[in-house]
């Protein structure tokens, strides 16, 4: 990698432009907060530090960190250059080896903590085999399930706001700094977790290409600290120019909601401990458990004309299928029916598939995922009697979109959905009619979008969609029937293969950035 490539990779390098810098600190003085003392931990070039010295003439001390020598050297020379007569001092200083305390204990109150820390994760890192790391410690107390599917991957901005965000428990300063929108929300909840004494809590949205041609969603997060503070939700301005909020996110009934309003106005709908969406069977091996019909015959991946038993063939669909209201065009190999098969058996039940998957067991012997470890060779996830419901109702993860469609069997064979789609299984027409409609209704809706945030990458997760009582909803609308109770029991149906679900659900969690939280232990993070 060219050197100054991997220096804006190592070091989540995106210099911020004077002119946002301005802006954001000219928000800060409509605030009418007037600091004794302007930190800022990461300072770069300086644009912070300038902006900062422009609009506080009053503050006392103004002082910068940067691990980067040259930056340190730039940063000086500006400061030096444009404010003669002002007190500025830029030091080379590691964040994650700096006394901050100490520091901070010098500083004349009010503070203000500026900047823009580096935008850039620990497993990007770990892939250049750069330095520029925390100690390693398990901050979050994950389970060993969480370490190994990746959700202790976190962004090396999200590990130093959490610590900045500490700095203003209860004191009479102000941390400003732009980060990615879901490091914002983590650090918040970090933040509310603990009981931080927050005053009030802003988040910004910002125009990362224009800023910084990087395409992410970014935001300025604007957190007052107060001796008395008690706060626990956030407002979200549509820009620095914002005079009023668009949506007001935070802790409700233990959880992080997307939309506070919204989520009190349907909170009666809210179910805890229910199971009844699924997500579709995970394999990892498209060449071989995905097949197409191509003249008459059905091809892998590989472009193999493939002929096997028709019990272990069910129709497919995946996200751009259902996105798109298509029927059917592929079909998936399914070696199992629940999660304690061993597909094993097939050497009896069905020997032309066990031979197919045998002669490709050099791909499916490959696969990455840690979920296939200890497992009976050539093993499926995410497989059980409900994946092969004749009727469902789907939803794709993939498109950010609460769009449902009803799903019915296909050439006489129940389809099943790939494990980027979510689904309900039901057992008859008039099952899924009627969920359809529960589901497509306005309350729903609306609840489900008081949770969501879209800006994730996979907004919509199976824990989402089961965070909605079925009977409740029914009740509201008035369609509580025998049909609407039983779907309301299969809510609550712990099927065998259920530690199976839930090790997937962890797994979507880790790698698609899952904010849902709640005390009863429900949704976890």
């Amino acid at each position: 990698m060219h050197d100054e490539k991997r220096r804006k990779a190592e070091f989540g390098d995106f210099q911020t432009p004077l002119s946002l810098a301005r802006e954001v600190c000219s928000l800060i003085a409509r605030t009418d907060f007037r600091p004794s003392s302007i930190l800022e931990p990461t300072c770069g070039m300086g644009s912070f530090l300038t902006a900062s010295l422009e609009t506080f003439p009053d503050a006392q001390h103004v002082l910068g960190f940067d691990v980067n020598p040259s930056y340190v050297m730039q940063a000086q020379y500006t400061l030096t250059q444009v404010f003669p007569h002002r007190s500025a001092e830029v030091r080379q200083s590691d964040f994650f080896l700096t006394n901050w305390s100490e520091i901070l204990e010098k500083l004349p109150e009010p503070i203000l903590v500026i900047g823009n820390p580096p935008w850039v994760t620990n497993a990007a890192l770990s892939a250049l085999n750069s330095h520029n790391l925390p100690k390693k410690s398990n901050i979050d107390n994950l389970r060993g399930i969480d370490a190994i599917t990746g959700k202790s991957n976190f962004d090396i901005s999200e590990w130093m706001l959490r610590k900045i965000i500490e700095w203003i428990d209860g004191k009479n300063r102000i941390l400003a700094m732009l980060c990615k929108t879901t490091v914002a929300r983590k650090v918040l909840l970090h933040a509310w977790r603990r009981d931080l004494r927050i005053e009030s809590a802003s988040l910004y949205i910002l125009d990362a290409h224009e800023y910084f041609g990087a395409s992410v969603d970014a935001c300025l997060l604007f957190v007052r600290g107060s001796p008395t503070g008690g706060s626990k939700e956030c407002s979200v301005f549509h820009s620095l120019q914002a005079q009023q909020p668009d949506t007001v996110f935070g802790i409700q009934d233990g959880m992080l909601v997307a939309n506070v309003e919204l989520y009190r106005k349907w909170r009666m709908l809210t179910g805890t401990g229910l199971r009844g969406w699924r997500s579709g069977i995970k394999h990892d091996c498209s060449k071989v458990f995905e097949l197409r019909m191509a003249e008459g015959n059905l091809v892998n991946g590989l472009r193999e004309v493939v002929d096997l038993e028709p019990e272990v063939l069910y129709p497919l669909l995946k996200s751009s299928d259902i996105a798109a209201h298509r029927s059917p065009c592929l079909w998936m190999v399914v070696p199992q029916r629940t999660m304690n098969d061993d597909p094993g058996r097939l050497r009896l039940d069905a020997p032309r598939a066990w031979n197919y998957l045998n002669e490709h067991a050099y791909l499916l012997e490959r696969r990455k995922s840690s979920i296939y470890r200890n497992r009976p060779r050539f093993s499926i996830f995410g497989v059980g009697p409900y994946s092969f419901a004749p009727w469902k109702v789907a939803i794709s993860g993939l498109y950010k979109k609460l769009e449902f469609v009803q799903v019915s069997h296909f050439q006489e064979r129940p389809v099943v959905l790939d494990d980027t789609c979510y689904f309900f299984p039901c057992h008859s027409e008039e099952e899924c009619h009627l969920l359809y409609e529960l589901v497509t209704s306005e309350p729903a809706k609306e609840f489900w979008t008081s949770l969501i945030f879209w800006d994730a990458k996979r907004p919509i997760t199976a824990q989402l969609l089961n965070s909605l009582d079925l009977m409740a909803l029914a009740r509201l609308l008035n369609k509580e029937c025998d049909i609407a109770r039983t779907l309301a029991e299969r809510q609550m149906v712990e099927y065998t293969e259920e530690s199976y679900q839930n090790l997937l659900f962890r797994e979507e969690s880790a790698d698609y950035g899952s904010e849902l939280v709640s005390s009863a232990g429900s949704w976890k993070v």
